[in-house]
């Protein structure tokens, strides 16, 4: 089973920490699944770009982005080169380092 770790967010998870996920899941899904409440506006529809986070480990082993993750992708706050939507990065065996941005583009946060 793989490890997600998480990097320090202030919101989020402020003091960081590794969470384990089956693979096959999501990484948003995974951090969900352990009250790490990331945004998802578009309930992981792949539809927004709320849940952007930046693989620092193990970005070749996610699955690989299709064309509508890579726009979407392009409006996303902070993008970098190891950028991905959670929503749609699943998990391989392989341990993955995660940084969420400080902000997203949503100007309305929502309880879900």
């Amino acid at each position: 089973m793989p490890t997600i770790h998480i990097l320090p967010h202030p919101e989020y998870c402020p003091t960081g920490t590794r969470i384990d996920a089956p693979a096959g899941t999501t990484i948003c899904e995974a951090l969900l699944d352990h009250q790490i409440n990331i945004e998802h506006a578009c309930d992981m529809s792949c539809a927004c770009t709320t849940c952007h986070v930046v693989v620092r480990q193990g970005f070749e082993t996610l699955n690989e982005l299709d064309e509508t993750e890579e726009d979407l992708l392009d409006r996303a706050w902070g993008l970098e080169p190891q950028s991905r939507l959670s929503c749609q990065a699943v998990l391989s065996q392989q341990d993955v380092t995660v940084e969420i941005p400080r902000y997203t583009i949503n100007h309305a946060k929502e309880n879900h």
